[in-house]
């Protein structure tokens, strides 16, 4: 029997959905270039009146950057999140806004915002999703919804939930977020990746070309359907780039008890450090 997640926000054609993206690397790059086209679709349905974004990052444009993301060499040294937005801004009209730093647990305090719509995390480390993760949660929290995304050489995966906070009471029904069914991508006991390749021979073997376009156009397809039509029947999905699949994540609180079952006995197998 398919289970369908119902949109928790209501469909309002006076007021934008408000998103913050975190993180303007490959992922978020690749996100924030398309979420102008969403902003588009949602005046044209009437659902809703666009888009409202803020863009956050404090890292800046590298000359390896410019083999794999949207950016130029004469780029290089400034701030990702303003270069990209600045450019949207001045394409498509918007005035959508970037913050030069990394996202902090005092960030919603600084912003003066706790009730963003969508939380976007385009983050490459187990310490900045753990960041988000207790963030979110906070009792003064009223953040809707949480879409994650990650990668890494050949494959990777979005997953879209809704933090329990004073916005998502417990239910069984709550879709469970990326931390909830897979502890371990915010784990940061566990180590964290090898760095950033210093190279564009190295960055290339490190990751292939494409990982992050296909999952920011398959994140930005499931939204699109969310926010037009109010309901989604899966809420992320896996990218294996070797052999072209993409596997869905279907609303199912059965395959969520599964999930978190099977990853407590493996954690339980894993050797202590």
């Amino acid at each position: 029997m398919r289970i369908e997640h119902m949109l928790s926000l209501r469909a309002d054609a006076r007021r934008p959905v408000r998103i913050l993206v975190v993180g303007a690397g490959g992922t978020g790059s690749a996100i924030t270039m398309g979420l102008p086209y969403l902003d588009q679709a949602l005046r044209v349905w009437g659902r809703f009146a666009g888009l409202e974004a803020l863009l956050m990052d404090a890292d800046t444009v590298s000359e390896t950057n410019c083999i794999r993301q949207p950016f130029s060499v004469s780029d290089i040294g400034l701030s990702k999140a303003t270069v990209l937005v600045n450019r949207i801004n001045l394409f498509w009209g918007t005035n959508w806004k970037a913050e030069p730093r990394n996202f902090d647990e005092r960030t919603f305090e600084r912003i003066q915002d706790t009730s963003i719509d969508f939380l976007i995390g385009c983050v490459d480390s187990r310490a900045a999703r753990s960041v988000i993760a207790r963030s979110l949660v906070k009792s003064n929290n009223r953040t809707a919804y949480w879409l994650d995304l990650g990668n890494n050489s050949a494959s990777g995966q979005f997953v879209l939930g809704q933090p329990w906070n004073a916005r998502n009471r417990r239910s069984a029904e709550r879709l469970r977020t990326v931390n909830e069914l897979y502890p371990e991508i915010a784990d940061v006991k566990a180590g964290e990746d090898p760095l950033p390749s210093c190279s564009a021979v190295e960055a290339l073997e490190r990751q292939e070309p494409f990982i992050n376009q296909t999952l920011a156009a398959s994140a930005l397809t499931m939204l699109a359907r969310l926010l037009r039509y109010g309901k989604i029947e899966h809420h992320g999905g896996f990218f294996n780039a070797a052999t072209g699949k993409v596997t869905a994540l279907p609303v199912d609180p059965g395959l969520w008890r599964k999930t978190r079952l099977r990853n407590r006995k493996m954690q339980a197998k894993l050797p202590t450090r």
